[in-house]
């Protein structure tokens, strides 16, 4: 990673999902760009770790256990982050979870499961960190992560499909509802990112076909996501609320 124009220095960020993959890209490059930044998810062994890596840097790091499934450990581990840090100026709303199976093969547990940890979750995070925003009176910026087939389907992906269709309508209703107390609410909807879990996937025949469908002939990288992130938690992006923006390399906008 390099440096960045955008500087948050002063900024305290909460991010979920935080254990690995893009969520833990996304605590690096915010901590990167000056902010301090609390990292949340289950596995706590993973936290610690990312919190040396970003002290090590010369950064600031706390670690705070958040199960987004749970009421009571989400409003926990926001106090604990905004204790932490001393207020909470930018959530990154990361955590999520998926299943590959037919709507036919989806049973009720799968279903919930999704909804649970992508929407309800999502929703349960967001609330918590609006309402310390709120009463800190600084106002802040909340960046959901959904996805591009939260607005354009795929298969096999159903219930990932419609929490993320769900957390972009989401994004919209808070963003409405949050502009007064100086809170804006955007979303993010990455295309296909290549990751650790994915890689093996994306380098056989079928992964390949689907990475032909996209525009621009290439998976995403976690970096391609590094200015669009940056520019929807900074005042850069000061004007803009309610806004869903994909970075996808013209996947969206590829014939049917």
């Amino acid at each position: 990673m390099t440096g960045y124009l955008i500087d948050l220095t002063g900024k305290a960020a909460l991010v979920t999902g935080a254990s690995s993959g893009l969520g833990r890209h996304f605590a690096l490059v915010l901590a990167l760009a000056g902010a301090k930044v609390a990292v949340a998810a289950r596995r706590v062994d993973a936290l610690e770790e990312l919190c040396d890596t970003i002290m090590e840097a010369g950064g600031e790091a706390v670690a705070v256990p958040m199960d987004v499934t749970d009421a009571a450990s989400v409003s926990a581990a926001v106090e604990d982050a905004s204790v932490g840090l001393g207020g909470i100026d930018i959530l990154i709303n990361n955590a999520g979870v998926t299943d590959t199976r037919s709507v036919l093969d989806l049973d009720e547990a799968a279903w919930d499961r999704v909804m649970d940890t992508n929407l309800k979750g999502a929703f349960l995070v967001a609330r918590a960190a609006a309402d310390a925003m709120r009463e800190g009176g600084q106002g802040g910026a909340i960046v959901n992560i959904a996805s591009i087939v939260g607005l354009r389907v795929a298969g096999q992906v159903s219930a990932y499909a419609v929490s993320k269709a769900g957390l972009v309508h989401l994004t919209r209703a808070m963003a409405l509802e949050l502009a007064r107390h100086g809170i804006r609410v955007n979303a993010l909807c990455p295309g296909y990112v290549e990751t650790d879990l994915n890689r093996d996937f994306f380098a056989t025949d079928a992964g390949q076909a689907l990475v032909r469908r996209i525009p621009q002939r290439r998976l995403g990288r976690p970096q391609d996501l590094e200015g669009p992130l940056l520019l929807l938690c900074s005042d850069a992006g000061a004007y803009m609320t309610g806004a869903v923006l994909a970075v996808d390399g013209g996947h969206l906008v590829s014939s049917l």
